[in-house]
């Protein structure tokens, strides 16, 4: 990897934890292209593990909004959905994966924008917990969904809820990913040079996370995600 490309993941990574520090989602869907463009064998391991402790300090910073019992149902989807993601990257070749991960950031953008107001009950948290493992374990992506299921919620709830099941779903996914052979000690050094600009996108976003407009950012997210899955759909 040369200084050029490192530097610039450096930058991604730190508006990438910048917006999930502040918003509760987003760190993959904009890590997750650019890896995919400049280092795709880094996917989906060295993006999971970066997510480890960034997920660690968003749900226990804000554990007293934590919805357990949704949590609960999509940790026991996202561990069935761990073996779909399995199957996906034994599978598929690498252009398909471009196109899950373009693709599905768009429709999850693009639903995300038109899907009405909604109280989600104990399916909804299974499939969605269902989606995100397959995802997730297959791309590095899992927030779409999981942001879905709580884009009514108050943004307490939202971060700590999502950041939460991410730390378990990524915890899960790794597992499973060692145990099949896909992820290398050299994936999670890369990943772990990555660590101080992580750091300082998640100190930026919690200075400023309570003077924002969550509403607003998280618009920005959407838009960006369609823009990014665009982008990687032109390269197939």
């Amino acid at each position: 990897m040369s200084l050029a490309v490192a530097l610039f993941i450096a930058v991604t990574v730190v508006v990438a934890a910048f917006v999930q520090s502040a918003v509760g989602v987003g760190f993959a869907l904009i890590v997750a292209p650019i890896l995919a463009f400049l280092h795709p064998e880094l996917l989906p391991t060295a993006l999971l593990v970066l997510m480890l402790p960034l997920n660690l300090y968003v749900s226990w910073s804000e554990r007293h909004a934590l919805d357990r019992v949704g949590a609960a149902w999509i940790t026991l989807g996202r561990a069935a959905g761990t073996f779909g993601g399995l199957w996906v990257l034994a599978s598929w070749p690498p252009h398909a994966l471009k196109l899950l991960i373009g693709g599905g950031m768009i429709l999850a953008a693009l639903a995300s924008i038109v899907a009405p107001e909604f109280k989600p009950d104990r399916k909804a948290f299974v499939t969605a917990g269902i989606i995100t493992g397959i995802s997730e374990t297959a791309t590095g992506i899992g927030g779409p969904p999981l942001a879905l299921a709580y884009q009514h919620h108050s943004p307490q709830v939202l971060r700590a809820t999502v950041a939460f099941c991410f730390l378990l779903g990524g915890l899960i996914s790794l597992a499973f990913l060692a145990v099949a052979g896909r992820a290398e000690p050299g994936q999670v050094l890369t990943a772990a040079l990555f660590m101080p600009p992580l750091a300082l996108g998640v100190f930026l976003g919690r200075a400023v996370r309570d003077r924002i407009n969550a509403a607003m950012l998280r618009r920005c997210v959407l838009v960006f995600a369609i823009a990014s899955g665009a982008a990687l759909l032109l390269k197939l």
